[in-house]
């Protein structure tokens, strides 16, 4: 039990996702806590006292990573345009019926949704086109396809290639040029977590390239802030609204076990020139991942 437990406190010590199986459990880590704690009844129980130190360090070591990563920054210039972002994992267009009924209730400027095929495209077009004329899209079948609906105009963008499809768009939030980019990389399955890296890898430079224009990037990202990968893109400057907002733990995934049990793997990170407000985490039936809320205001930069 210690060594499973050591060997992934040392990979997020060391800063590395390693290989199958660590990503797996790093995504878990605070719940590392159970198993390092129950050790630790039981080597007291045996007088095993070098066990009962090995374990007050893992005990230690995780609670300290636990911590929220990174810096947090508030702007400091005026506000200049407030909004509402949605991002939900629809799990191959299942819930799509119910996206739509949470969409109408929450009333979101803008939405992305991952694993949106044909059918859900469909659902979606008649229950809020009149709402969201503007789109950025790519409708492919199962987990492939997804899209950002907005009631701002969009322009168009390249998004980013990946296995499965992260449309982008710039919109004009009141006049404010805002870059959108839905995120929705592979997850680390057994033997691809090449593909998860490097397509986090993608995110991450696509979230670094350009510091001059305002950048909303949302969606499913198949990673947490336990993961190396996932905070090579916090470092490049951008903040978690959840954190922001004092919801640094709170799980979206699995949604069958949640708010009890699970880890947070859907985002919503904001450049810098972005302050974050209320928060929450919806449960939606018909898929696996909790939609995520939250209320952005833009600010002036100086």
């Amino acid at each position: 039990m210690f060594l499973l437990v050591s060997v992934v406190v040392g990979c997020r010590i060391a800063d590395t996702d390693a290989v199958t199986p660590v990503p797996q459990f790093l995504a878990f880590l605070p719940w590392l806590l159970v198993p390092a704690g129950f050790g630790l009844l039981l080597a007291v129980l045996a007088r095993w006292w070098f066990g009962v130190v090995w374990a007050l360090a893992l005990l230690g070591a995780l609670a300290w990573f636990i911590e929220p990563y990174g810096r947090t920054t508030q702007p400091v210039g005026p506000p200049v345009a407030s909004f509402r972002v949605l991002t939900s994992n629809v799990e191959f267009g299942q819930a799509a019926d119910t996206l739509a009924a949470a969409v109408r209730r929450e009333k979101p400027d803008i939405v992305f949704v991952q694993e949106c095929d044909a059918g859900c495209d469909d659902t979606l077009r008649k229950e809020l086109g009149g709402d969201y004329p503007h789109r950025a899209a790519t409708v492919l079948a199962g987990s492939k396809g997804s899209l950002v609906l907005s009631r701002f105009p969009l322009d168009a963008a390249d998004g980013i290639p990946g296995t499965m499809a992260m449309p982008g768009a710039v919109a004009d939030v009141r006049g404010n040029a805002v870059r959108l980019q839905l995120a929705h990389p592979m997850p680390p399955l057994p033997g691809r977590t090449d593909v998860w890296r490097r397509e986090l890898g993608e995110l991450r430079d696509f979230a670094a390239e350009d510091h001059r224009t305002p950048l909303v990037l949302a969606g499913d990202f198949n990673a947490s802030q336990d993961h190396a990968a996932f905070r090579r893109i916090l470092d490049t400057g951008m903040q978690d609204a959840a954190r922001l907002d004092g919801h640094d733990r709170t799980p979206s995934w699995p949604a069958r076990t949640t708010p009890t049990f699970g880890v947070q793997i859907d985002h919503v990170l904001l450049s810098e020139d972005f302050s974050a407000s209320a928060v929450r985490f919806l449960d939606l039936a018909g898929t696996d991942h909790r939609a995520l809320v939250a209320d952005l205001t833009l600010h002036q930069r100086r």
